[in-house]
């Protein structure tokens, strides 16, 4: 598949997923314009390169947005409040975001004759399933307001595609490995944390499945949305997940690389405590193989390695006492509004 666009903008460019996805568009060829508000700062990102732009701005921003609309050829929408522990957080923050601001955003793009819209959405949409292989026609049974809105984003995205606007939504699951705006809350990098650093790794509950995407295969997803052609993917949704495991096995795994990477610990331990947090799903990402060719090449493993890798070169200091590698905790320190 080939570059079909010059100029792209990505709505919360300056996060995790960013970080490493906006220096790999900018090595393909493409302008990128990141518009965000920047939380975590955007130090981490290559401000030097003439190709990037930034806006900081809040999505809830109508004229703004329009205003960043301007002359872009594609949008890959990544802006959330990110998580479900984030609803820790003021929920009308995590509303007026998450839902009340997406359909204007759509309309903006239209409206600027953006050509292309990428919607990321989630996985956690399917809640709890027993269902072996969760396809993307699977109900939506969402458990807290976070997927809730995910999902209902996804029709009002559909109902705005033309034949000039090619509408497509991804469910990624849970998003793993080492990027430069790092993320210490996410189940691998967590698990990882803890056996590199404490010798001990806390699993709660244990038998729930959840999906993994190691973050280079993440951004390869993107990549792909920007390049495939628009009569495969107008209107659809595909799932974007690799290895479903249980949280007890993400663990065994963890423990594994730990222990090959940093021998001189010695064994790590893995304790079991109960949880309230019941999620399990088992998705099924056939599709987006099926219809683009698109298979993940990292796997749990590799997500592991690279942040033990970061960790032993002094890239992730102060792993638990520093609020930015926490969605919640920064937006609670700086009072997010």
């Amino acid at each position: 598949m080939t570059k079909q666009f010059d100029r792209v903008l990505i709505t919360g460019g300056a996060g995790y997923v960013g970080s490493v996805l906006v220096p790999q568009l900018l090595d393909a060829g493409y302008a990128v314009t990141i518009f965000d508000k920047p939380y975590f700062g955007k130090e981490h990102l290559p401000l030097d390169n003439p190709k990037l732009a930034t806006i900081d701005g809040d999505i809830r921003d109508a004229a703004s947005i329009a205003a960043a609309m301007k002359g872009i050829d594609a949008v890959l929408h990544l802006a959330c409040i990110s998580n479900d522990a984030s609803f820790e957080l003021d929920e009308q923050l995590s509303t007026t975001i998450n839902l009340d601001a997406f359909e204007p955003i759509v309309i903006a793009a239209k409206e600027a004759g953006v050509r292309r819209f990428v919607y990321c959405s989630s996985s956690s949409v399917y809640g709890v399933s027993n269902a072996p292989d969760v396809t993307e026609d699977h109900p939506l049974v969402p458990l807290t307001l976070y997927n809730k809105y995910k999902g209902m984003c996804e029709p009002r995205l559909f109902k705005h595609m033309s034949d000039d606007f090619t509408c497509v939504t991804i469910r990624p699951a849970t998003v793993c490995g080492y990027g430069p705006r790092c993320r210490l809350d996410l189940s691998v990098n967590i698990l990882t944390n803890h056996a590199v650093n404490k010798g001990k790794i806390t699993v709660f509950g244990g038998d729930q499945k959840r999906p993994n995407l190691h973050i280079q295969d993440m951004c390869a997803v993107y990549k792909l949305m920007l390049e495939a052609p628009a009569e495969k993917i107008q209107g659809e949704t595909f799932n974007a997940g690799y290895q479903n495991h249980t949280i007890m096995e993400i663990a065994q795994f963890v423990k594994k690389v730990v222990e090959e990477e940093f021998p001189e610990k010695g064994e790590i331990e893995i304790a079991v405590t109960e949880s309230d947090d019941n999620r399990s799903y088992h998705i099924n990402s056939d599709k987006i193989f099926r219809v683009l060719g698109f298979k993940p090449t990292h796997s749990i493993e590799d997500a592991v390695r690279s942040l033990c890798e970061a960790f032993r070169a002094g890239e992730l200091p102060m792993s638990f006492d520093n609020d930015w590698y926490f969605n919640v905790r920064t937006m609670q320190a700086i009072g997010a509004a």
